[in-house]
């Protein structure tokens, strides 16, 4: 299986502040990869870095083969959407006028817009239903099918989402989960996912790692991470009885 995006020795500073510190990790095309850890690991930073919203301090990236651009925009062309952590929606705009702009980054937009418009709202009903109502009055479920819609708009090769969950009901969850699944399943789309949910990450995930203070601590399958009492005890919420 081919390597769409590499991260090579990657390291990040804020303020002085170590934010990750040589982390390598690897996303396989066609697969779902997920990256579990604690608040404060830095794995939005990560998410960001990936995404072109924040420069390389050192170590590499590689995409498709190619170095990472350094601006979003080519990042976006290049083929990498982001829907980040608390959606950062357009609350004034219309829900039509926030998946206008998940195009903005390709000049040709015009010759597949509305095919992919017509997929986003096949895959949210709901966002149908509400295409002129501002984004703002919708509810934290409908605006992260909000967010995804927009990151899909701009026709991503790689999906990150970042705490796509957060603030969410379960049952809302589920189904975005479901989503996530059924975008990866039928159209073979490459997600990263950086989860505080890590049983269903896991679940989810064909590979998986465990990003602890800017390090990578673990990695392999989700399977066998969530078999690890390591990662059930500090991550799952499982007590894991001693063998002593």
């Amino acid at each position: 299986m081919s390597k769409l995006l590499e991260v090579e020795n990657l390291s990040s500073y804020y303020g002085g502040i170590q934010a990750l510190d040589a982390v390598s990790l690897y996303i396989n095309q066609g697969e779902i990869t997920c990256i579990i850890g604690a608040n404060g690991a830095g794995k939005s930073t990560l998410m960001r870095t990936i995404a072109g919203d924040k420069p390389i301090d050192s170590g590499k990236i590689t995409f498709n083969g190619k170095p990472l651009p350094s601006q979003v925009s080519e990042v976006v062309a290049s083929g990498i959407s982001l829907a980040p952590e608390g959606r950062r929606i357009f609350p004034a705009l219309t829900v039509h006028e926030n998946l206008i702009l998940g195009t903005c980054a390709h000049a040709n937009y015009r010759s597949y817009y509305q095919e992919t418009l017509a997929e986003v709202l096949d895959l949210f009903p709901i966002l149908k239903a509400r295409l002129t109502q501002a984004g703002g009055t919708l509810s934290g479920g409908e605006q992260q099918m909000l967010s995804v819609g927009r990151a899909l708009m701009a026709k991503p090769q790689l999906l990150c989402l970042d705490e796509p969950s957060l603030g969410l009901a379960p049952i809302i969850v589920y189904e975005l989960f479901d989503k996530i699944q059924q975008l990866n399943q039928e159209q073979g789309l490459t997600v990263l996912l950086v989860e505080q949910n890590a049983y269903l990450a896991l679940e989810l995930a064909a590979r998986a790692y465990i990003l602890n203070v800017g390090r990578i601590t673990l990695e392999g399958s989700g399977e066998e991470l969530l078999a690890n009492p390591n990662v059930q005890q500090e991550y799952l919420g499982i007590k894991v009885q001693s063998t002593q």
